[in-house]
């Protein structure tokens, strides 16, 4: 076995290594299909990234949860702020649950048009703010202050 740069030869065929080969593609962007919460499942919003694999989330219910990406989904689908996830609850743990799936913007507006989510849920919005705010509170200017 002889080293060429990124490529390995192995008896007669070039093998090429490297993390971004090992990685593949992500080539999952066909069409599937709608998967609605069933018993013990929730439809909810990400809040923020905690860490670890784990993240903070509103749920349809009103209730915050702490969740957990499951292993299957880490470092294959990545979910961020403001995504739509579905999340399994716990009998045990009622504050906290774990993530079986990530909805794409397009699944999320169609389960909006179902009534499965509410209205008031911003289905493509990445940039959420952080304590909650209302997009439309009044904001001040400091050149406003100088003026009383």
């Amino acid at each position: 076995m002889r080293m060429l740069g990124l490529y390995q030869t192995l008896s007669s065929s070039v093998v090429a290594v490297g993390k971004n080969r090992r990685r593949g593609k992500n080539e999952n962007e066909e069409k599937r299909e709608l998967i609605f919460k069933e018993d013990g499942q929730e439809y909810a919003q990400v809040l923020r990234m905690l860490g670890n694999g784990r993240l903070e989330a509103q749920c349809i219910d009103g209730t915050k949860r702490l969740c957990h990406i499951r292993g299957k989904m880490r470092k294959k689908v990545w979910v961020n702020n403001g995504d739509i996830i579905l999340i399994g609850l716990r009998d045990y743990q009622d504050a906290k649950g774990d993530v079986i799936l990530k909805y794409m913007a397009d699944e999320a507006r169609s389960l909006k048009q179902y009534g499965e989510l509410p209205e008031n849920i911003r289905v493509n919005d990445t940039d959420m703010n952080e304590e909650g705010e209302d997009e439309n509170a009044e904001f001040f200017d400091f050149d406003d202050i100088a003026e009383i």
